[in-house]
């Protein structure tokens, strides 16, 4: 049996940052669907209620004008309809009002003969205007009151007129003078409102509330992508920080690791001396810890994990030893320092960041062929400043050189960056500017009192 290859996936979907940016979309899309829920759930509500409300107060005016209507309409002794005070002292034409009977008006009373079923082609119209303000069909009034007439109370509907415009039908059913409970309606009394103007302001609200929702979505989505946006954002630095670290470790490493092997073959081949072996690999193997310990103090500042233990130490004290174990043969480094200079601040990190300054100095701070000549200074304030005789700063690398690979001259630049990332966490500075003797000076300036917020 052949295996099935499965395409891979591209080696940008898998990566941690593509995960965490797919994440964000995920939450801002969450985020925007359950506000959109609740938005349209609410919208929906808000138009119902409306249209309810607007049926309901068209309802109450024509339920006011057909009881009015009603204690209006007279029987006479046989039980018949009188309409005549009706007609003369209503008018029926606006709002129409249309006055119809059920078939047992026309026979034995409606006391005595029950509930019958009323269709509504059974319906007598005894009453209906001439020059009615809005014209409906008869199929509509006689539906609506045979409607009410089998509930045996009040009903409602919406209907439309011969135009098409949109009307509110309301039907009052009536019974015969002294009716017993049971009694079937002789009737009903059925008027009709224009709802034109309801129908308009509902169908507006409804393209406000609409459009308000769509605004109110977007503005979520919005507000969602920011949200989101600041809960990865550490997830975002860290990644970025290990991927920095990972690029400092395998650039840094290469080096030292690929002169250790060619070393290594050299021995094996008896081409040079093993003695001079030896001496080579302690060097590099010095190199490579060095390097491995710049990496992991400044992965640590990056990350905040590297917490300062601040205590009052003397400064002065803590630059002479530096300088006395960073001099080398051949070397002059002169250190002027006031006496009892006192800052709070963490030691390791300070004697790091100042080692870091004076071994920058006496490696790069020389012409060719001539040995290094540095002078330290520390003052009262808790300023430490190196300065060198060499070639000066490199215009190119002036505004990055405390960034990694940036130091000019063929090393990491990790020494500058850990110093640099020493005074910031300290809450001071470190600045570089050309010095009095042509060469370079560097400014680490720590505070009096120790970092504001304490590391």
């Amino acid at each position: 049996m052949r295996a099935v290859r499965r395409p891979l996936r591209s080696a940008r979907a898998l990566t941690p940052t593509a995960r965490v940016r797919r994440l964000r979309r995920r939450i801002t899309v969450l985020f925007a669907l359950t506000s959109a829920a609740g938005l349209v759930a609410m919208a929906v509500l808000a138009v119902r209620s409306d249209g309810v409300r607007g049926r309901e107060q068209l309802d109450q005016a024509m339920s006011a004008d057909t009881n009015w209507a009603l204690g209006l309409l007279e029987t006479d002794e046989d039980g018949r309809l009188d309409t005549e005070v009706l007609l003369d002292n209503a008018g029926t034409a606006c709002p129409p009002l249309f006055l119809l009977s059920a078939p047992t008006a026309a026979g034995e009373p409606a006391a005595t003969s029950g509930k019958p079923v009323v269709t509504p082609g059974e319906l007598v119209v005894e009453h209906a205007p001439r020059r009615p303000c809005l014209t409906v069909s008869a199929a509509s009034v006689r539906q609506a009151a045979a409607t009410a007439v089998r509930a045996d109370e009040p009903r409602s509907r919406d209907a439309r007129t011969a135009d098409g415009e949109p009307v509110r039908m309301f039907a009052l059913p009536f019974y015969p003078p002294e009716a017993e409970e049971d009694a079937a309606p002789q009737g009903a009394l059925v008027t009709v409102a224009d709802a034109s103007a309801q129908w308009a302001d509902h169908r507006r609200l409804t393209w406000v509330v609409s459009g308000g929702c769509a605004l109110l979505v977007l503005l979520s989505a919005g507000v969602g992508h920011l949200l989101s946006g600041r809960a990865v954002r550490p997830a975002l630095e860290a990644l970025d920080r290990q991927e920095s670290f990972l690029a400092d470790a395998a650039h840094d490493l290469r080096t030292p690791a690929a002169s250790l092997r060619t070393l290594a073959e050299t021995a094996l081949r008896g081409e040079t001396d093993s003695t001079d072996v030896h001496r080579r690999t302690l060097r590099l193997a010095e190199g490579m810890g060095t390097l491995v310990d710049g990496l992991l103090t400044r992965a640590r500042l990056m990350s905040g994990t590297a917490v300062l233990a601040v205590e009052p130490l003397r400064l002065d004290q803590l630059v002479e030893a530096v300088v006395e174990d960073a001099a080398g043969e051949g070397q002059r480094v002169a250190v002027r320092a006031e006496l009892a200079v006192v800052v709070v601040a963490d030691p390791d990190l300070v004697r790091r960041a100042v080692a870091n300054l004076v071994g920058n100095a006496l490696v790069h701070g020389h012409l060719p062929g001539k040995p290094a000549e540095v002078e330290v200074t520390v003052d009262g304030e808790g300023t430490v400043t190196v300065e060198d005789s060499g070639p000066g700063l490199p215009p190119e690398v002036a505004g990055a050189l405390f960034d990694r690979f940036r130091s000019g001259s063929g090393s990491t630049g990790l020494g500058l960056s850990i110093a640099s990332w020493v005074a910031h966490a300290h809450g001071g500075s470190l600045t570089a500017e050309p010095g009095r003797r042509g060469g370079a000076l560097f400014v680490l300036r720590l505070p009096a009192g120790g970092p504001a917020t304490g590391g």
